[in-house]
């Protein structure tokens, strides 16, 4: 078993030279490479070493949940170097091919099932989210101007670049698909005058986005309900969803699209804000079990097809990679300062799980495959739209 460790351990060396990481093993022997280690993995068992040898990225996320691996220094570094070995993408034994598909095929987003996907992950308590995220309780990626924008900033400018892109309007009305904790749509009433429809799935970001509506007094002009968009009726000037693609499913694209085609109209625009990837690569079975049931990463070329056939005109993609990066860091530290409560609301298995979850995340955007991108499109043909981006960054906007 050390064998295989120590090949692994030469393999991540030999993918970058220039790194300082360390393994200890069950019984104090060590392989450093370089002086002073960013980084120490350390083996508690011989059972978490054999669990992250046989089952990858799951073996490693299960055995670290349970405390029988340690990271000491820079965890997203050594997920780094997991990520240049390509550590994600080992091929997976036959029998957890199996158990993979057995779990994709349980939790498929059809209209019974998407609600127990989304509940696991969003309805953990306002509380809980209210730890790291910031005072708009948004849980996407920011937009960052400069480095010394704040989280909240962040996130109002990715409202204000979103409205931008949409073309705004005072009166129309706007659709947002997966509306979280109502951020979006309470943004664009204030500051564009729009009536807004909110749709989630998520009891708890149902009843804080309609409290925070009611408390605005903008009860009038939007409002949120809990439904699913294969449910929705009407027809809206304008279209939006931010980080809740992502929750559709492969077999439910199509389906999203034709829906999306029926909701918006003919000429509307709309923005589809997503995490995806450049091209299909293997689904994470550690992420599906413990963070995203039911979720799928689609890659670009999947989107725009399926907008092609469902008649959407493609009109801008912009990637905000670096973006998400940021303010998942962003979220990490206050994770980290917040660890305590944490630990008083759940297990320790739960504040490591989460702990993994978003340095991974981060570091997928920063060294590995993961994208975010804006789709802007029209419902058809829209011939009354600027010939260029400068509306996106005037009055010094940027």
């Amino acid at each position: 078993m050390k064998k295989s460790l120590v090949n692994i351990a030469k393999q991540m060396h030999f993918a970058d030279p220039d790194t300082r990481f360390a393994f200890e093993f069950w019984d104090g022997e060590a392989i450093v490479y370089g002086n002073h280690p960013q980084t120490i993995l350390r083996f508690r068992s011989k059972d978490g070493a054999k669990h992250l040898l046989c089952n990858g990225f799951m073996g490693f996320g299960e055995a670290y949940m349970a405390g029988d691996l340690e990271v000491e220094g820079d965890l997203q570094e050594l997920l780094r170097l997991g990520i240049c070995l390509r550590y994600d993408r080992r091929i997976l034994s036959f029998w957890q091919k199996i158990r993979l598909l057995a779990h994709s095929l349980a939790t498929r987003n059809t209209l019974d099932r998407a609600p127990q996907n989304i509940a696991h992950h969003y309805d953990l308590g306002d509380e809980f989210y209210q730890l790291f995220l910031d005072q708009t309780l948004t849980y996407s990626c920011g937009y960052f101007t400069s480095e010394r924008d704040s989280l909240k900033e962040a996130q109002l400018n990715k409202y204000e670049h979103i409205c931008r892109k949409l073309k705004l309007r005072s009166g129309e009305k706007l659709l947002d698909i997966g509306c979280g904790w109502g951020g979006m749509l309470i943004y664009a009433a204030q500051n564009y005058g729009v009536n807004g429809l909110g749709i989630t799935l998520s009891r708890n970001q149902y009843g804080w986005a309609n409290r925070k509506i009611e408390e605005l007094g903008l009860h009038n002009s939007i409002k949120v309900f809990l439904a699913d968009y294969r449910e929705i009726e009407g027809e809206f000037d304008k279209f939006v969803s931010i980080g809740m693609f992502e929750h559709v499913g492969k077999a439910f694209i199509p389906v999203f699209m034709k829906e999306l085609s029926r909701l918006l109209k003919k000429g509307g625009i709309g923005l589809l804000h997503t995490i995806g990837k450049v091209t299909e690569s293997p689904r994470d079975p550690w992420i599906l079990r413990y963070i995203f049931p039911g979720g799928y990463i689609p890659n670009l070329t999947e989107i725009v097809r399926e907008m092609g056939l469902s008649g959407f005109s493609l009109l801008d993609v912009e990637n905000l990679r670096l973006h998400y990066a940021h303010t998942l860091d962003c979220w990490a530290d206050n994770y980290e300062r917040n660890l305590e409560k944490v630990r008083q609301m759940f297990d320790e298995s739960f504040v490591r799980m989460w702990r993994l979850f978003l340095n991974a995340s981060s570091a997928g955007f920063k060294y590995g495959s993961s994208r975010l991108y804006q789709i802007l499109f029209s419902n058809g043909l829209n011939n009354e739209l600027p010939l260029t981006r400068k509306h996106l960054y005037q009055d010094g906007y940027n």
